[in-house]
């Protein structure tokens, strides 16, 4: 008996679930990729908020097909990302950052993992359905280009597999706005080009951070096959792409065009230092928390500049 009157036992037996179940959600968490799925949902947010927003639309109105496409491509997605998590097991036991998903531990078993993926994507794409079919289309598109084309075919081969791969991330937000509009409107086709471009430095700085896990695990990055410089002049080029893109979605307002390009040029400030660094990995680790921080305000942005507030 303990000294507070509970059993010795009764708390060994209570503090083990507790530690099951932390278990549990921290497996659930890996497998699904939980921070990227989360920074997937919010393009597809603002892409249906912003086809609200240019259509006058109410959002009361369409309560419903939000609900569809926030669920069914998320569910996509997250099935999207149990695949890759069951198709790169090898490579997850060899990279240290990845060694503890339940993948490589054997908490999930691979065959449970793989239909976890599949059901979770045929959930998707029924929800999806049920708004307009372009939305399926994209989603379609950002599934197939991340699960077969990135995953399964060119993630081992070729440096091209983080062109291909950011893709199926900069599909999201036209997943959002086809949902109530066609995608022909110059909006979704801007942002569809900001996500594409930003997750190339994005990429490429987890690339360097990581450079030696993916060197063992014989994963051709491009700071793997070519090298840092090769990697920062890329980086550099693809940063200075981004500066005119916020001047075409002038629409959102001046406020946005402005703190947008402030961000741009930010970044390009950042990312020409690193040809004067010593320090080629923290300089990475700055790099990458600019992007996180960039693409994050840069969406939220676009949101509080269209509230009613500032109509």
């Amino acid at each position: 008996m303990s000294q507070n009157g509970i059993p010795s036992a009764l708390k060994g037996k209570s503090a083990a679930i507790s530690n099951n179940r932390s278990g549990l959600m921290a497996d659930i968490k890996a497998l699904f990729k939980g921070p990227v799925l989360i920074a997937n949902v919010l393009p597809v947010f603002t892409g249906f908020w912003l086809a609200l927003y240019f259509t006058s639309a109410s959002f009361s109105d369409y309560l419903n097909v939000f609900l569809l496409t926030i669920i069914g491509s998320t569910l996509v997605m997250g099935g999207a990302l149990v695949i890759n998590n069951w198709y790169d097991v090898d490579i997850d036991t060899v990279m240290d950052r990845t060694k503890h998903r339940p993948t490589v531990t054997g908490h999930i078993p691979l065959n449970v993992v793989l239909i976890i993926g599949i059901v979770l994507t045929v959930l998707g794409f029924i929800l999806l359905s049920f708004t307009r079919w372009e939305a399926v289309i994209y989603a379609f598109v950002g599934w197939f280009t991340y699960v077969i084309l990135y995953t399964m075919w060119s993630k081992r081969r070729y440096t091209l597999n983080t062109v291909i791969g950011a893709v199926s991330g900069a599909v999201t937000p036209l997943i959002g706005w086809t949902a109530i509009e066609p995608g022909t409107h110059i909006v979704p086709i801007m942002l569809f080009l900001i996500i594409f471009v930003f997750q190339m430095p994005h990429t490429f700085a987890i690339a360097m951070k990581k450079c030696e896990e993916y060197r063992a695990a014989k994963v051709a990055m491009l700071p793997v096959v070519h090298g840092f410089e090769m990697t920062k002049r890329q980086m550099v080029v693809y940063i200075a792409c981004l500066l005119p893109l916020p001047f075409y979605l002038g629409s959102l307002g001046l406020t946005f065009v402005v703190i947008a390009t402030v961000m741009n040029l930010g970044w390009l400030i950042v990312s020409i230092s690193g040809f004067f660094t010593k320090d080629d990995l923290k300089w990475a680790q700055i790099n990458f928390l600019y992007s996180v921080n960039y693409i994050t305000i840069l969406f939220l942005l676009m949101i509080v500049v269209t509230l009613p507030i500032f109509k």
